[in-house]
């Protein structure tokens, strides 16, 4: 088994609802959801003109292989009724694959460690919650010590 951290995102309809929902459906036979992080709340990037965002980073134990584990996540956004309309535009639910293990993966459709999580607050805050001192494959950082770069950004416990 390998430990992953998915990080889960949205920002329409009831966004606390939607995350729960993903938690659930991510959860089978072979994905074992072991912890999950507080809630962010978080200002939109790129594109502004968007409501917020809720955030959430869920530590799970698998045997799927990444790609297997990303089919996965990919499936659950379809389910929920993802439409990939605007890049970094609105979204029911987005999750994501940040680290799976201390796998470096780098195709045209999956890269882990998740190529962007360094630069956002979103991602790094609730990884920091449950994983605070894992270091990052690549970088050699701990979460703790990116998380100290991104201090700047609006991302806020949501209540």
């Amino acid at each position: 088994m390998k430990t992953a951290y998915l990080g889960l995102g949205s920002n329409l309809g009831d966004r606390q609802a939607n995350l729960a929902d993903a938690v659930r459906r991510l959860a089978n036979e072979r994905v074992n959801v072991t912890r999950t992080s507080s809630i962010w709340e978080t200002e939109p990037r790129d594109v502004l003109d968007q409501p917020w965002f809720l955030n959430q980073v869920v530590e799970v134990e698998t045997d799927l292989f990444p790609r297997q584990l990303f089919q996965h996540i990919q499936r659950i956004e379809r389910e929920m009724g993802r439409v990939k309309r605007t890049p970094k535009g609105p979204r029911l639910i987005d999750l994501d694959i940040l680290l799976y293990g201390n796998a470096v993966v780098k195709s045209p459709e999956l890269e882990i460690p998740h190529p962007r999580m360094t630069e956002r607050r979103f991602v790094l805050a609730p990884l920091a919650e449950l994983a605070p001192d894992l270091r990052h494959p690549v970088l050699k950082r701990t979460i703790r010590e990116l998380l100290e770069e991104v201090a700047g950004q609006g991302a806020k416990k949501s209540d």
